[in-house]
């Protein structure tokens, strides 16, 4: 029997022939429309593309969402990645972000310390305008001065070797805070993404990093229960290049890894996978960005479930949180962002995530200014009070488009996935630099579309105008004798500790990296507690986990 409304499939294809003639007809000349995936795109979906939709919001494979509540019950956290000049300036600019309506902490650290270096290696003028110069336990403190670490979820931009969660263990420890009572992300701590497209590696060889994340999940699994001790980040390898299904089978790739890792070390995988997050750049191509997170939902789940051997259901939930992405971002006409962050915003809560960031409008420009966090944390609030996007669980579910483009997302995600896993998976596949080409391809292809002008960018190559017409802010740089007043600080900070008690903590530091039975995180935290710098234990785990040691660790 066929439903009254529904033409039987007979009829209803001949319908579409007469609608496909008709168009043709109308648009002789229509243009192919493929997605930044290269995936084409039909001008018409209807129900001969797609199978009924079953599934429910919170059921196994999760397509529709990881809870059967979704945004009606609980909404999404919002979140403000902050990182500027001193500890007292993030603080500053922190307290204000939370009072105006940010739910979870996020720190950015400068980029001297992505490079694992002290601020009094570093020229003063280059320090803290991307970010905090966050290096000891101490400079944590301030950094959270006022904040109820108890009840606040902090997200970490915490590169290997972790001395960030370090930091914060310790002034834990000072608080009288227990480690079971922290919550929050290491939103760095992929070291694969860090490699493949941030170009990371004076810190630690591959096989170095390998060791040192494996041992902190250990860590943090058996005393700081409540924190996600790893982010898998496609952000990183989207913004690069990736295309939305490469960013996908990249980060899925990256967990099967890490999770593999972690069983080989002794571990059950129904402990750890619980606190594996993921970590995802969200582009202006709406709809493939809301396929793409439905698709990777159920690919992992089946990862999960299937191949990882996970029993618990908790174990296969794809939670992520997602940034608007920088990359789509523009110097010019830059108050246009505002609009290109609202439309990203609102792919990614469509697509069930679980946190979000909005980019301030003149990150293109600068560090955001206090205008642009509060424009950024106001989108959130008008999308999350005002537009009703909270009202109804995955309100695009059963859209011929978004669930034909959400079946051939994840046929190209497990393409992909399959070409690293016959690369020897996604340690061997970045080695052999396999992923690193195949997103310089990718990246090399968008150019050129966007300088044939395939690809319209609004202000750069299309609907141009003066620049002068569009001002935007200047770059709020710390000045340069606060930032030397903070160097000098440093130092008598530095010259005033233990000098014995801090050798000896690192020379035990360096004695855990070369056993092979100890857990070297571990060993960070307690350099850290005697009073170790960030550079001071980046320098002592290159000499024992660098380059000329990788081999020890692969």
């Amino acid at each position: 029997m066929t439903d009254s409304h529904t033409p039987a499939p007979a009829a209803a294809q001949q319908r579409l022939r007469e609608w496909d003639r008709r168009f043709k007809e109308e648009l002789p000349d229509a243009r192919t429309v493929r997605n930044r995936s290269g995936q084409t795109i039909q001008p018409l979906y209807t129900p001969l593309d797609v199978a009924p939709l079953m599934e429910m919001p919170g059921e196994y494979p999760y397509t529709r969402g990881i809870y059967t509540t979704m945004h009606r019950g609980r909404s999404w956290t919002q979140r403000q990645l902050i990182g500027l000049g001193t500890p007292e300036d993030y603080n500053r600019r922190l307290q204000d972000v939370l009072a105006r309506g940010a739910t979870a902490i996020s720190l950015l650290p400068c980029n001297s310390v992505f490079r694992g270096y002290d601020m009094d290696t570093v020229h003063a003028e280059l320090l803290g305008t991307c970010g905090t110069v966050i290096n000891t336990a101490e400079h944590m403190g301030r950094a959270l001065r006022g904040v109820d670490i108890r009840n606040v979820s902090i997200a970490l931009n915490d590169p290997t070797p972790f001395t960030l969660l370090a930091f914060l263990l310790v002034e834990a420890e000072r608080q009288g805070v227990a480690w079971d009572h922290l919550s929050g992300t290491a939103n760095q701590s992929d070291y694969l993404s860090h490699y493949v497209a941030n170009h990371m590696f004076y810190r630690l060889a591959l096989g170095g990093a390998r060791r040192l994340l494996v041992d902190k999940i250990a860590f943090c699994n058996a005393r700081v229960p409540r924190y996600n001790p790893l982010s898998i980040v496609g952000q990183h390898m989207q913004q690069a290049g990736a295309t939305p299904a490469e960013a996908m089978a990249f980060t899925l790739s990256s967990g099967v890894q890490y999770a593999r890792d972690c069983i080989a070390a002794g571990m059950d995988p129904d402990r750890f996978l619980p606190r594996f997050t993921f970590f995802f750049d969200v582009s202006i191509s709406f709809f493939e960005e809301i396929a793409k997170f439905r698709a990777g939902r159920r690919v992992w789940a089946r990862l999960a479930k299937e191949k990882l051997g996970a029993r618990s259901e908790r174990s296969w939930r794809f939670k992520f949180h997602a940034q608007t992405s920088g990359a789509d971002l523009t110097r010019q006409q830059p108050m246009n962002n505002i609009a290109r962050v609202t439309a990203q915003a609102m792919a990614g809560i469509f697509g069930g995530l679980q946190s979000l960031h909005t980019d301030a409008f003149d990150e293109a420009i600068s560090c955001p200014t206090a205008q642009g966090a509060q424009i950024a944390v106001a989108t959130q609030n008008i999308l999350r009070c005002e537009a009703g996007l909270t009202d109804v669980i995955d309100p695009l579910g059963g859209s011929y488009y978004v669930e034909a483009l959400t079946d051939r997302m994840e046929e190209e995600i497990v393409r992909i996935m399959a070409i690293v896993e016959d690369a020897g998976g996604m340690f061997e596949a970045t080695r052999s630099g396999l992923v690193q080409k195949m997103i310089g391809r990718s990246a090399l292809r968008f150019q050129e579309r966007v300088e044939a002008g395939e690809q319209q960018i609004v202000g750069v190559n299309c609907y141009q105008a003066p620049e002068e017409s569009f001002p935007h802010p200047a770059l709020e740089r710390p000045p340069k004798q606060e930032m030397e007043r903070f160097i000098a600080e440093f130092r008598r900070w530095k010259e005033a500790r233990p000098a014995s008690q801090v050798r000896c903590a690192l020379d035990s530091l360096a004695r855990a990296a070369d056993d092979g039975e100890a857990n070297v995180f571990e060993a960070v935290v307690d350099a850290v507690r005697a009073g170790a710098t960030h550079q001071e234990v980046c320098d002592r785990l290159r000499d024992t986990m660098g380059f000329g040691h990788v081999q020890a660790f692969v």
